[in-house]
């Protein structure tokens, strides 16, 4: 783990829970992309830098998840680096409270305010294509989060942040967070016809052909739908939804589970609302889902 994978001439990225993209720039600096989870990940990345004698000039995050900008507040007070964050995550990256309070509904109980949904918080700049070293660009990827995006480096290698996971995952958990359903299954079928030197996914495998993987994860997204508009056939609160999900995929509830799947399955909720396959109703003060 926190090993420096070379993946062509510039771009590396380091192994980790979530990968790190790193890419050489002119002379001894350097520029990452994301930082980890916590303190910890940005201490194992200075030790890469300081071993590479690299100067960190900046740190562009795809968005604004614990798992990407937990690293932010702990390299920015070591080197003086800039971040640099898009569009609403960069709010997210300054003020972290807002991750867990979104996916709760409401101010988060402890049991929710830690570094795994709650990173430190950082001097965070909004990310636009003039921030961008010399012929890095920006690839709108919407739908897992708010406003994240991928960059594409000078040779041509794609960091593609969190809009696919791998199949081991996909089949492990089932259920993999997207904050919007419509704009994530857009993302993917543009994924789907990129063309790169070399993707790295933040949660897969790094790959020359990102296309099965990427119809993987949009097969995945429609067997959820699926499932809960048949769950609906008789109208149910949410609570019973997500109860049933869990059971039909052995998924286990605690607190973290509770916030991320249930803020997931409500966005499925909306989205099979919108698209005219379910419909609510209120009875006795309860708000219903079924089938249309």
């Amino acid at each position: 783990m926190y090993e420096l994978i070379q993946v062509s001439e510039r771009s590396c990225y380091i192994q980790s829970p979530a990968k790190i993209g790193l890419v050489r720039l002119d002379g001894q600096d350097v520029c990452l992309i994301d930082s980890g989870s916590d303190k910890d990940a940005g201490r194992r990345v200075r030790q890469i830098l300081d071993a590479n004698d690299w100067r960190l000039t900046a740190i562009y995050n795809t968005h604004s998840n614990a798992d990407h900008i937990g690293g932010n507040k702990y390299l920015q007070n070591q080197t003086g680096c800039n971040i640099y964050a898009p569009g609403i995550d960069c709010a997210f990256t300054r003020h972290p409270i807002l991750e867990p309070s979104f996916l709760y509904g409401g101010y988060p109980c402890k049991e929710l305010r830690h570094k795994f949904l709650m990173a430190q918080e950082s001097d965070a700049r909004e990310l636009t294509e003039e921030c961008l070293p010399e012929g890095f660009s920006i690839i709108l990827l919407p739908g897992h989060f708010f406003d994240m995006v991928g960059f594409r480096t000078p040779d041509n290698v794609v960091y593609l942040a969190d809009c696919l996971s791998s199949r081991e995952t996909l089949d492990k958990y089932r259920i993999g967070f997207i904050y919007d359903i419509a704009a994530y299954l857009k993302t993917l079928e543009m994924v789907k016809s990129m063309q790169a030197k070399l993707f790295v996914p933040a949660h897969a495998e790094a790959t020359e052909d990102i296309a099965g993987l990427a119809q993987y994860n949009i097969n995945g997204v429609l067997e959820i739908a699926d499932k809960i508009v048949g769950i609906c056939r008789e109208p149910l609160c949410f609570e019973s939804i997500l109860q049933r999900l869990f059971a039909e995929y052995k998924l286990t509830m605690n607190f973290e589970q509770y916030v991320l799947v249930g803020s997931t399955v409500r966005s499925y909720l909306s989205w099979l609302k919108d698209a005219g396959r379910l419909d609510t109703l209120f009875e006795k003060n309860m708000l219903l889902w079924r089938q249309l």
